[in-house]
């Protein structure tokens, strides 16, 4: 639900924007129509660089249900706006919210998915944020008649805010978190419940023996992610956003609507339900993949096909082809590229983070790789059309196509498998410091 409501976010102000300006008096201003939708960015950002702290202190379950107040706050603001200053502080709100259960929603999986169906479950994420999409998609279909429907919408955000208030007050705490916390009669009946019987004593003899060497999550601070092994994964996972955004995917779903037009499907939002419907499929291929097939062969394939897709695109738009076959190739190509993403380099990386991390620095690591993937976000947004328009489509999406190429090859030499393995067991085996034991 929480990605749900990051996706249903990303689209809700896509189409209404114009309404949205027209109503509050900015309507022709399109830097404040673009600071409206990017502050929803700078919220974010600060929201997941504060992410970790509230992770450590509070743990998944409470930190996400008190997450849901900015949540609900600013998707009401929001919804109640008259003035320019009101939907900006409702949008900030809203990313500030965002920003935090990006980070959280990940490692709660981690830690309470059984090891042989954590990739599956960690892939929920993303099929969560691309239903998300597609509701606020379909939703902000009638805005193109009501000019108030714009406020519908966001009142309607505010329901799955206070669905995980209520729902994480059923769900479980991470019988990690609570081994740190000294809570290890709660932690056993979790993982007794979770994970089975015969699970209880090999897991938290592991938990207690991390925990022995590496100290408590509760006493962390930012400056261990300097020291080794956490500077190593946190170099990895702010290097994967960085890779994921320069490779172009905010871009190429801008461009989408265009590429679609010139193949004579005008309703912007009839193109954007293909671009859905195309990533909703890759990220249930991802589902069925992850624990089948392995993160680092699902990135490294994902990142190739997007490497192929872009140049596919590129030849459609340089070389002498019939005009009809180059805008068909392009289609194709778009589709391609936005399949491939969703199968590998959006649900992996968001997935193999908090995998790498070990248990004293993984909110921190969360909190630092996705403030990375923020900052790209707002950096590629903000010179996408200024770039395309200096140097045409074409050597900017075959920027994206060698990114995307340099992102196989990091993905190579750089990650290391955890399918099939517990937490414990990667920290352990990354550790150098670490007793050597039997395992």
């Amino acid at each position: 639900m929480s990605n749900f409501l990051f996706g249903y976010h990303i689209g809700v102000m896509n189409g209404p924007i114009v309404s949205v300006a027209r109503e509050l008096g900015f309507e022709g201003n399109s830097i404040l129509e673009g600071l409206v939708v990017s502050i929803f960015i700078g919220g974010a950002f600060i929201g997941s660089l504060s992410s970790g702290l509230l992770v450590d202190k509070f743990g998944c379950r409470r930190t996400l249900q008190i997450d849901t107040i900015p949540l609900i706050l600013g998707a009401l603001i929001s919804a109640q706006a008259h003035s320019l200053d009101e939907i900006l502080w409702g949008r900030f709100l809203v990313g500030l919210g965002i920003g935090v259960n990006t980070v959280l929603v990940p490692i709660y999986i981690s830690e309470v998915a059984p090891t042989k169906y954590r990739g599956s479950l960690g892939t929920l994420c993303q099929i969560g944020t691309c239903l998300g999409i597609i509701v606020s998609l379909f939703l902000g279909i009638p805005s193109e008649d009501d000019p108030h429907w714009w406020r519908t919408m966001l009142y309607i955000a505010t329901i799955p805010g206070f669905i995980i208030s209520l729902g994480m007050q059923f769900a479980v705490e991470s019988p990690r978190w609570l081994c740190k916390a000294g809570r290890l009669n709660e932690a056993k009946t979790i993982i007794r419940s979770l994970w089975g019987v015969s699970e209880v004593d090999r897991a938290i003899e592991e938990f207690q023996a991390v925990i022995k060497n590496d100290g408590s999550d509760l006493d962390s601070n930012w400056l261990e992610l300097l020291e080794e092994p956490h500077s190593r994964v946190a170099f990895i996972g702010g290097t994967l956003f960085f890779l994921q955004q320069f490779a172009g995917i905010n871009g190429v779903l801008y461009f989408s609507s265009l590429t679609f037009q010139d193949v004579g499907i005008t309703s912007g939002a009839l193109a954007s339900l293909f671009v859905g419907v195309t990533n909703f499929a890759g990220a249930l291929c991802a589902l069925y993949l992850m624990d089948r097939q392995g993160r680092q062969r699902l990135l490294i394939g994902s990142y190739l096909g997007m490497a192929v897709s872009m140049f596919l695109i590129v030849y459609a738009i340089i070389s002498p082809v019939d005009e009809q076959l180059g805008h068909n190739l392009s289609i194709l190509g778009t589709l391609m590229y936005i399949f491939s993403f969703a199968i590998g380099a959006g649900p992996v990386t968001g997935l193999i983070i908090p995998e790498l991390s070990s248990t004293q620095t993984r909110g921190k690591i969360m909190g630092f790789s996705f403030s990375v993937h923020w900052v790209c976000n707002f950096v590629v947004g903000l010179y996408f059309l200024e770039l395309v328009e200096k140097l045409g489509v074409a050597p900017v999406y075959a920027s994206f196509g060698g990114v995307s190429l340099l992102s196989a090859i990091f993905a190579y030499y750089f990650i290391v498998e955890t399918k099939g393995r517990s937490l414990e067991e990667i920290e352990m085996s990354l550790n150098r410091n670490f007793p050597s034991r039997d395992r």
